[in-house]
């Protein structure tokens, strides 16, 4: 039966809630933390810095992650920088106007609450990494450098040349590895985590296999915390690292999380192009390239010259004709719809015809080339790696790409999931960033929520749990759940098929992309959803996984990650059916405007999808929360 949520945003002015939650949240005492556990599992940005936060403030933390470092987590990947409304450029810029342009750009498509707390939080994440010694770029004069990302008029991106997630992460992890020094965190690498434990109701521990072993371990705490990332590596090509997954997320679903809008997939406008079928995944080149790189396409789809040969008259900045208020800094969704639509006019170049030119010869010509490369010049270095091709002297090719998830477990202010006692932060959460997210914004989410809302959240749940005693790992609960792990484990071992899970999370992904990405249709994704079922009843049927449980085996983890993905994949499908608008990167082409640009119907379709499992992925229950705008109207999203 669907149901009406509530998100427990606090009273008063949008700009007083968090304070006002703040003021009045339940706190733990110091001697009553040391008698509380937290799992924490993810060490990503969110998870690392949520877990030295939490260790520094006494609490027993348990971390988990299935890379052999914590510092390995794919936070490391992120490039461009990350936002914060300082207004060091004394550009107009506030917490109201990147409030507002957050909102905008996920297409008044996120709670009005979460967004501003997040602008409103953004200042003291770059006071925490710079004391951190976060190496970000500076002015002649020693001030922070900034530059712009897409969607946004002003420059708030903070950055160290095109690798800030690498630093920002070390800047958790340094963190991280002083409370384990400490005694206070304790660090599980190579563990994946399994399943949930419910225990009367709350969340209250994991089923976890130590990847090393193969040992199926029981862990418990008073509550959890998932910091486990996004799922954009359901489409197989993807910018993300080869492990990232779903299934954290997705079998806390199936004990009762509702997930939130999962169809809101973000496809990057900046990655390589797919240049074969061999390849396993795709590279990201940053966003911030689009601050001096020009992005065009030959006018003529029979164009065969250099693209140094083709002269200005021939060439179509595309973004910069049909976008002349942002330009080459359009939103991500508009920027990957766009060299889509060139593409598919087939004015695409490079061997494949899939891709589009990013160039720099104007911006090397005003700057030189010493400025482009004291800005890009690990961006230019790790391009000419890959490519063989110096972007100095010729333009880079990039081509839209699958790369983040705007939906994901759906949580209220607190951060706390449909299930109580079980939280998630950064990208595994939906709660920031609407249909669509702005570049910069991601690192941004991680930090804050790991940093400086769930300490406080976290905090307010478990000043109530101070009475409950360690829970015991005997419990029938963590027996139950256990035996499910191996019989499912078992049952991937026991399929005697002769295709890897490798081979059908290619065959998925490719369905997903045509049918489920940039452009979805009612046919179309009413054939995916068939397709996906019966791609998910072959999985079942003829698997092959080569092994045994206890011990090392890299197909088997694949095994269980790939079964999750066909479920995930499903819903996203039907998400995307019953959502009959276009918003942000959900981009319906029976709901468009004349002009091609994404239609909203903000009279039926404002609110968030919270999808409830029943135990048939092909039947969840509808569950809605209500978007409520006091203090921005919602407008056309327009960049023109």
């Amino acid at each position: 039966m669907s149901i009406t949520i509530k998100a427990n945003i606090p009273e008063g002015p949008l700009a007083e809630k968090w304070n006002n939650y703040k003021a009045k949240a339940k706190l733990v005492s110091p001697n009553n933390r040391k008698k509380l556990d937290v799992i924490m599992v993810g060490t990503g940005l969110a998870g690392a810095s949520a877990a030295a936060s939490l260790g520094e403030m006494g609490y027993n933390v348990k971390s988990f992650c299935f890379q052999d470092s914590a510092r390995r987590a794919h936070s490391v990947a992120a490039q461009g920088g990350v936002n914060a409304a300082k207004n060091y450029k004394n550009d107009g810029d506030s917490v109201y106007r990147m409030f507002h342009d957050t909102l905008k750009g996920g297409d008044f498509r996120s709670r009005e609450a979460n967004t501003y707390r997040l602008a409103e939080c953004s200042a003291s994440l770059i006071d925490q990494a710079v004391a951190q010694g976060v190496p970000f770029g500076r002015e002649y004069g020693g001030y922070l450098r900034n530059r712009s990302f897409g969607g946004v008029q002003v420059s708030r991106t903070f950055y160290a040349r095109g690798q800030t997630g690498q630093q920002l992460l070390l800047g958790s992890y340094q963190a991280l590895l002083r409370q384990q020094n400490a005694g206070k965190v304790k660090l599980y690498t190579r563990h994946e985590m399994l399943d949930l434990v419910m225990v009367d109701g709350k969340a209250r521990g994991i089923i976890a296999r130590n990847l090393d072993t193969g040992e199926i371990e029981r862990h418990s705490a008073h509550a959890v915390v998932l910091a486990t990332g996004g799922f954009g590596k359901i489409y197989y090509l993807s910018t993300l690292a080869m492990g990232c997954n779903a299934s954290a997320i997705w079998r806390a679903h199936k004990k009762g999380a509702y997930m939130a809008n999962p169809s809101w997939t973000q496809i990057h406008p900046t990655s390589l192009p797919q240049s074969g079928e061999h390849q396993s995944k795709l590279t990201l080149m940053s966003e911030s390239l689009r601050n001096d790189g020009r992005i065009w396409v030959p006018n003529d789809p029979k164009e065969t010259r250099l693209p140094g040969d083709i002269p200005e008259e021939d060439r179509d900045y595309y973004l910069e004709r049909k976008y002349p208020a942002f330009g080459n800094l359009a939103p991500r969704d508009i920027a990957s719809r766009a060299a889509k639509e060139q593409i598919d006019l087939g004015k695409g170049v490079g061997a494949l015809k899939n891709a589009v030119y990013l160039d720099f010869s104007r911006a090397i010509k005003e700057y030189g080339q010493e400025v482009i490369a004291e800005r890009y010049g690990n961006l230019f270095t790790m391009y000419k790696k890959i490519t063989g091709i110096d972007a100095y002297t010729e333009p880079m090719k990039i081509s839209p790409a699958a790369h983040f998830s705007m939906g994901g477990l759906w949580v209220d202010y607190d951060l706390q999931t449909s299930l109580p006692g079980l939280f998630a932060i950064g990208e595994a959460n939906f709660s920031d960033h609407g249909a669509n997210r702005l570049g910069a914004n991601s690192l941004l989410q991680a930090c804050v929520d790991g940093y400086f809302i769930l300490p406080y959240t976290l905090q307010n749940y478990l000043a109530d749990e101070i009475r409950v005693p360690k829970i015991d790992v005997n419990h029938k609960a963590f027996e139950e759940t256990e035996q499910k792990v191996r019989q499912q484990l078992e049952g991937f071992l026991k399929s005697k098929g002769n295709k890897t899970a490798e081979e059908f999370h290619k065959e998925l992904g490719k369905e997903l992309y045509d049918k489920c990405g940039l452009l979805r249709t009612k046919a179309g994704l009413q054939k995916a959803i068939e397709n996906i079922q019966n791609l998910r009843k072959e999985f079942t049927e003829n698997l092959l996984v080569p092994g045994d449980i206890e011990e090392v085996n890299s197909e088997l983890e694949k095994a269980g990650r790939v079964s999750d993905y066909m479920e995930l994949a499903e819903l996203m499908c039907i998400d995307a059916l019953r959502r009959e608008e276009s918003c942000g990167a959900h981009f319906r082409a029976e709901h468009q405007t004349e002009e091609g640009e994404a239609k909203r119907d903000d009279e039926n379709y404002c609110y968030s999808a919270a999808w409830e499992w029943t135990g048939n992925p092909s039947s969840p229950v509808l569950n809605k929360e209500p978007l409520v705008f006091e203090t921005v109207k919602p407008t056309v999203r327009s960049y023109k």
